[in-house]
């Protein structure tokens, strides 16, 4: 037996040799050491893929247009462009509806493809039917942000075919016998022809050259489906095209089946990606031979752990016929069948803020959703989509599952209250707004949750008291409601420079700025404001002891400005070089000077032992969370039997040194 030691080193060495005798000898030892041996595999297979695929890429491993960015689509315009004026000015004897569709089949490829990505999010972070038990990071979203390559290859292929094969223009809608083919030649050469070439791909020169970029994903989403690098995606090309090109070449060719086999190829790929269990049982009982002729996720999940097993392209058959069928197959598949929905510790309410926030959460954009929210102009040209989301959320108003993580054996979910952040400040949506947060609370109470985080929700006195509503309704819940103000208030007092003698307060006052002015005025840090309405809300909060440490500044020479909503463009640019702008609020100021320093809205940086990061927490950097966020986790690490809610405050420095101690660290202060 390996030592633990060295083995993930030897691991590899045997993964590279052909690993025949090694995996041999490891099966014959039972299934303990199988797992172990499946647990040494995604190690060793992450490796490989990061240093051979650095170190040994093969040709045509890049696609063309990768110099290109995000304009990459340039490339398929003067098809799209020439296709539909074609359409438009020709005759209707003339006019091909076939070439006319092909632009757009291709929007309804990667609209098909967007909804699996934000189906598999939403069921895996739920936990009902997952198979694999782990998360994604940030390194799988950007090595799968170019899933769309493929499309775009297929597109110029679908144009380029038409201008030079016979037979490809002028296609009927229908043809029976063309769409028999198409099956019967799938099933048959496709299916075979698959099986032996992801085999060879398999070998250790392949597999280091190649295959391996695909199974860096361990945890597969169903977009990992199609990345592979590009001399791969040639090779699937050449096999998909037996079908079609047969089609053409008898003149049996219709639309229906060009575009029925591959949205037939996208949807298996994608659901044998997606990392939840979806085909039910009863399927299997009723059409015994259907396990033959289709694979579910959980089979080809085990090819992603396994990966010596299960090589089929869609129908298992030839696993079976060639002894490659992993033996644990049937028993994953009744085991994520039969997976409730998880049960989490901890839950953190948020909310949409602008209309295209929708993509930026993680069910949305994935790549888009991994960076700091930025309203993005693109975004701007989906506004039919966009609207129809807005409509659909107002008439659901349903809170869903946004998200999971684990830390320190707290099982962490994220629900999103579907209410934009202009809703907050409507009085008539009051009442709708906080019946969804104590429906969400109840809720959370029912499913076991220790301590529930209000998060953005918490937008002030006049909506729900600061939560305190939700507790004078229920005064005999369990749950713990934070609204984390005591840990936004112990990020914003140090992220002050040390040895500031005076601040300056400017924008919509709240319970984390009151708090704020407080303890700094008890550490003799002067606080002072220039607007009279301002300063008599703060001082009238204050001690009468401390009022002496509150000011009425006549001037803007500050170089501390703590600011909150409400600041504006004119007094930013009033401001002397080199301000520092901190945040008390949790939506941060529009920049308007290059010359000044802003630093983020209260937020830490998580431990790197906090599992399945993926996308950003709105405008925050990666791996960053929200104070209001990270207090609702301390509360439940530290098992704090308390309600934070209300006017009242937990103990800034206790809940400021908990957060350190369990490995939360503050961001980078601009200097």
């Amino acid at each position: 037996m390996l030592n633990e030691r060295n083995s993930v080193r030897d691991t590899i060495m045997a993964w590279q040799l052909g690993y025949a005798e090694y995996e041999d000898f490891m099966y014959k030892n039972g299934q303990r050491v199988r797992e172990r041996k499946s647990t040494w595999i995604c190690v060793a297979s992450r490796e490989v893929a990061k240093s051979n695929m650095a170190s040994k890429p093969g040709i045509l491993t890049d696609w063309p247009w990768t110099p290109l960015g995000n304009f990459k689509y340039v490339v398929l315009a003067p098809w799209a462009i020439h296709a539909m004026y074609s359409f438009l000015v020709k005759d209707e004897k003339e006019r091909d509806v076939a070439h006319f569709l092909i632009f757009p089949f291709l929007l309804w490829r990667m609209l098909h493809n967007q909804l699996w990505i934000s189906l598999s999010r939403h069921r895996t972070a739920k936990g009902n039917n997952r198979i694999v038990d782990k998360g994604i990071e940030f390194e799988q979203v950007d090595r799968e942000r170019n899933w769309d390559d493929q499309i775009i290859f297929n597109g110029i292929i679908f144009y380029v075919a038409y201008f030079t094969l016979p037979g490809a223009s002028h296609m009927p809608l229908w043809r029976a016998d063309g769409v028999v083919v198409t099956i019967l030649l799938h099933t048959g050469p496709v299916e075979f022809l698959y099986y032996w070439l992801h085999r060879a791909l398999h070998h250790h020169y392949l597999y280091s050259r190649y295959h391996s970029h695909h199974h860096s994903s361990i945890v597969t989403e169903p977009i990992t489906s199609v990345i592979h690098p590009f001399a791969e995606h040639i090779g699937y090309f050449l096999l998909f095209s037996i079908p079609l090109l047969t089609v053409i070449f008898t003149g049996t060719r219709s639309i229906v089946s060009f575009v029925g086999y591959i949205s037939y190829i996208d949807f298996m790929n994608n659901m044998g990606h997606c990392n939840f269990e979806l085909v039910p049982k009863w399927l299997f009982s009723i059409f015994p031979f259907l396990k033959y002729l289709m694979y579910t996720p959980s089979f080809h999940s085990l090819h992603h752990t396994q990966f010596r097993t299960n090589y089929s392209l869609f129908m298992p058959f030839y696993d079976y016929m060639y002894g490659t069928m992993d033996k644990s197959s049937d028993v994953l598949y009744e085991k994520s069948l039969t997976r409730p929905e998880e049960s989490p510790d901890v839950v953190h309410l948020t909310h949409l803020t602008t209309p295209d926030s929708i993509y930026h959460i993680r069910l949305g954009f994935a790549s888009v959703a991994s960076k700091p929210y930025i309203s993005k102009w693109y975004l701007r040209l989906m506004w039919p989509l966009t609207s129809s989301y807005m409509m659909l959320i107002w008439i659901c108003s349903r809170t869903f599952v946004l998200e999971r993580n684990h830390f320190n054996k707290l099982k962490l979910q994220t629900w999103v209250i579907p209410k934009y952040r202009i809703q907050y400040f409507l009085k008539w949506q009051n009442e709708p707004i906080n019946s969804l947060i104590e429906e969400a609370i109840l809720d959370a109470e029912q499913r076991g949750v220790n301590v529930l985080s209000l998060g953005l929700l918490n937008q002030g006195e006049e909506l729900n008291i600061y939560g305190e509503l939700y507790i004078h309704r229920n005064p005999k819940l369990k749950i713990k409601v934070v609204d984390g103000s005591s840990l936004a208030v112990a990020v914003v007092l140090n992220s002050i420079p040390k040895g500031t003698t005076q601040v300056l307060f400017r924008g919509k006052l709240s319970k984390v700025a009151y708090f704020t002015a407080l303890a700094l005025c008890q550490k003799g840090i002067q606080v002072a404001t220039f607007h009279e309405e301002e300063y008599a809300k703060i001082n009238m909060k204050l001690n009468t002891k401390l009022g002496g440490k509150l000011a009425l500044s006549k001037n803007y020479a500050h170089k501390i400005w703590l600011v909150g909503d409400g600041l504006t463009k004119e007094e930013q640019l009033k401001a002397p070089k080199g301000t520092l702008f901190i945040p008390f609020s949790q939506f941060p100021p529009k920049r308007m000077r290059k010359d000044c320093f802003y630093h983020t809205t209260p937020a830490m940086m998580s431990p790197t032992s906090f599992e399945n990061m993926d996308s950003c927490e709105n405008w925050l950097p990666r791996r960053a969370m929200s104070a209001w966020r990270v207090a609702g986790i301390l509360h439940a690490l530290e098992g704090w039997n308390v309600h934070e809610c209300g006017h009242a405050i937990f103990d800034i420095e206790k809940i400021w040194e908990a957060s350190l101690q369990h490995g939360f660290r503050p961001l980078m202060i601009p200097s």
